[in-house]
């Protein structure tokens, strides 16, 4: 099940689109974030985590760390006790993050570089539109964490009403590309920014979402929305 059929068919053509997106604007991603981040900064972060049972000396990974934003909230929960780890194909991204109190691996969420039941909680923020196979992903998931181990993904999802995705659309694929370039340094800013609407809009619908989380053999699978549009995906592993 591919998540986002837009811009490449080849999966590999399409990760190497993305990848050079990412690395090319990885400069701009956190002032872009702070700029535009409308209810989606750090207290949000940590309080989806929290809600998705993140917890004090927990081992955590973080698919698609990017430049850390998730990690460093979920350092301040596991605290000294626990561990977060940030995976992520992006180079530019990864040398951006800092590594600021979490550890950093390169790979993908489909073939994660860690052995079977390693981690007790994982969290992939924003990028479950930017794979090519969700239940390879799920199944990948599912395979590190340990029994009981808690899975939240984070996602931006459409709006069912017409004139609030209008509005959404007007401002991802019209706004903020703007304004990247007033801040941005990259020419490939502007155009994430506009790729970030084209794979929202093209993402499969949440029902499927879920439904393909179960059948990787997640269990309790929760599906929750803030503000309208941030999706909040959670399950336990069996």
């Amino acid at each position: 099940m591919d998540p986002h059929p837009v811009h490449v068919a080849d999966a590999e053509a399409r990760r190497h689109f993305t990848r050079r997106l990412f690395d090319s604007s990885a400069p701009d991603y956190d002032r872009v974030d702070r700029l535009l981040a409308f209810g989606s900064g750090s207290r949000y972060r940590r309080q989806a985590l929290l809600r998705a049972g993140l917890a004090p000396g927990m081992h955590m990974l973080d698919v698609a760390v990017g430049t850390g934003l998730v990690a460093r909230e979920a350092v301040e929960v596991v605290g000294d006790r626990g561990c977060v780890i940030g995976v992520d194909p992006s180079a530019g991204m990864l040398a951006q993050s800092g590594a600021r109190g979490f550890l950093l691996a390169r790979g993908r969420a489909e073939a994660l570089p860690f052995t079977a039941r390693s981690f007790d909680f994982l969290c992939l923020g924003y990028a479950l539109r930017h794979v090519a196979d969700l239940g390879a992903v799920f199944g990948e998931f599912r395979r590190v964490l340990k029994p009981g181990g808690r899975l939240l993904v984070l996602e931006i999802t459409r709006p069912a009403g017409r004139l609030a995705a209008a509005a959404l659309k007007a401002y991802l694929r019209g706004v903020v590309p703007a304004l990247a370039r007033v801040v941005a340094g990259s020419r490939d800013t502007p155009a994430l920014y506009r790729y970030y609407w084209d794979t929202i809009e093209a993402c499969v619908p949440p029902a499927r979402i879920a439904a393909t989380m179960a059948a990787a053999g997640f269990a309790g699978v929760a599906h929750g929305v803030q503000l309208g549009i941030f999706s909040e995906y959670s399950a336990s592993a069996g």
